[in-house]
């Protein structure tokens, strides 16, 4: 690969190779070319090519006249807070996720606080593609300031939604694996004014990852037996740039990032009604409560741009995605671990029960995810051959194909970034699950 990979939202490369500080400049002087006028703020997860990477981008904008807003490191979710607060154009965070370290990205925000939106990103892709930035003279170009306190808007918010005395009450014993993330800056602060008694693993943002950086339960092994051994209420687990979440409950159990969505739908519909919203890709856990309650469910197609297009087309309440990505819009739209923490801490507390009570109430599934090799060309007839192949589904061609059953979803889609399709299908049991994946592979090879 020769260019990083690039969407509409944002990109990310191996730093160095795919993504250098030339590729940063020109990609943040196309977005400031199409962003409304205004200062812009920078931020950063805590990968050590951050630094380089912000200092690059800041000079780009400042370059074409852009005052920057420098927020040094913080989670993704607090750029969108910060970016309202400030009154800024829009924001560039700088961050791979859940990317190994060689790896680092931008994510692009909107004046609004969120993910831009595709018709946007298009402009920032095509100007990127097609236009050199237009360097200003010295008496034109921007100035730079500090942020000087990155955390305390996106405390407050978040502590707005919970009951926070009821919470202190309780004096849970939490973990926090922030793994050198951008997440324990605010993590410790929110877990403090929530009177939690708390032990932070890998709390130092400097992006020296303990485990992987995807909190899933291989990666999290050592924190499984952590949380057990400290005898916690609850684990919770970041990834880099603190807008996935993970939980693990007192007996050292995985509970995983599809049970995190679903346990704050369930949560927030308990206290109040209104629509939800997850990406096709997400457990059903969350439709099948948004029944229970008598709200209406809403599907978008992957990515957080989106589960928010999709959010505010329905007005809807809460909404996310089901690799741990809760999104609240009393906060912002963003996925925001920390919110995620908050209401959970918030059940526990308003019933009086344990997160591994609140996961096992949960409507019962398994999810199944496979890749089949499939050169880009021959997916259109894949995906007609498997919906031939599964004629009693309902399908739907939202984002790729989606066929539903009562009780289990098949999804197949193709990659943006290699040659294969992606499988993943939910049912009662993880056989059921692998069979259909089964099934639609052979369908997607005969064509």
């Amino acid at each position: 690969m020769t260019e990083p990979i690039i969407s509409v939202s944002g990109l990310r490369g191996v730093v160095g190779e795919t993504l250098t500080p030339e590729v940063a400049m020109r990609y943040a002087a196309a977005f400031a070319a199409v962003a409304p006028p205004g200062e812009i703020l920078v931020g950063r997860d805590s990968r050590p090519s951050g630094s380089m990477l912000s200092l690059a981008i800041s000079a780009a904008l400042q370059a074409v006249g852009r005052t920057t807003i420098d927020a040094g490191v913080i989670a993704t979710p607090t750029a969108g807070v910060l970016l309202r607060h400030h009154n800024a154009a829009g924001a560039i965070q700088i961050t791979a996720s859940h990317n190994s370290s060689p790896y680092n990205g931008i994510k692009l925000f909107s004046v609004e606080g969120r993910v831009i939106p595709a018709a946007w990103g298009l402009k920032v892709l095509d100007r990127y593609r097609t236009t050199p930035p237009a360097w200003l003279p010295h008496d034109r170009i921007g100035i730079g300031r500090r942020c000087d306190d990155t955390v305390t808007a996106h405390l407050l918010a978040v502590l707005e939604t919970v009951d926070v005395e009821r919470i202190r009450r309780r004096r849970f014993r939490v973990v926090l694996d922030s793994n050198h993330g951008a997440g324990g800056i605010l993590g410790r602060r929110l877990l403090h004014e929530l009177a939690c008694r708390l032990t932070v693993l890998g709390e130092e943002p400097n992006g020296q990852f303990a485990h992987p950086p995807e909190p899933t339960a291989d990666n999290l092994a050592g924190v499984l037996t952590a949380v057990s051994e400290a005898g916690a209420d609850i684990g919770f687990c970041q990834d880099p740039d603190a807008d996935r979440l993970a939980v693990i409950d007192q007996t050292g159990r995985y509970v995983g990032e599809e049970y995190t969505l679903a346990m704050c739908v369930d949560h927030v519909l308990r206290g109040r009604k209104g629509p939800i919203v997850a990406n096709c890709a997400s457990s059903r856990m969350s439709e099948d409560l948004a029944t229970r309650y008598g709200v209406p469910y809403f599907r978008s197609a992957v990515g957080e741009a989106n589960v928010v297009d999709a959010m505010l087309a329905n007005e809807a309440i809460f909404g996310g995605e089901g690799n741990g990505g809760p999104i609240d819009p009393r906060v912002g739209y963003v996925r925001d671990s920390f919110v995620g923490m908050a209401l959970l801490l918030d059940a526990m507390a308003a019933r009086e029960t344990s997160v591994a009570k609140l996961a096992d109430e949960l409507p019962r599934y398994e999810i199944v995810k496979r890749k089949i090799s499939l050169p880009p060309e021959k997916l259109a007839s894949a995906l007609n051959a498997i919906e031939k192949r599964f004629a009693d589904a309902a399908p739907n061609r939202l984002d790729g194909l989606r066929l539903d059953w009562p009780g289990r979803w098949l999804l197949v889609r193709g990659s943006n970034t290699e040659p294969i399709v992606r499988t993943i299908a939910e049912a009662p049991t993880a056989a059921e699950a692998a069979d259909l994946c089964g099934a639609a592979a052979k369908a997607a090879e005969a064509v």
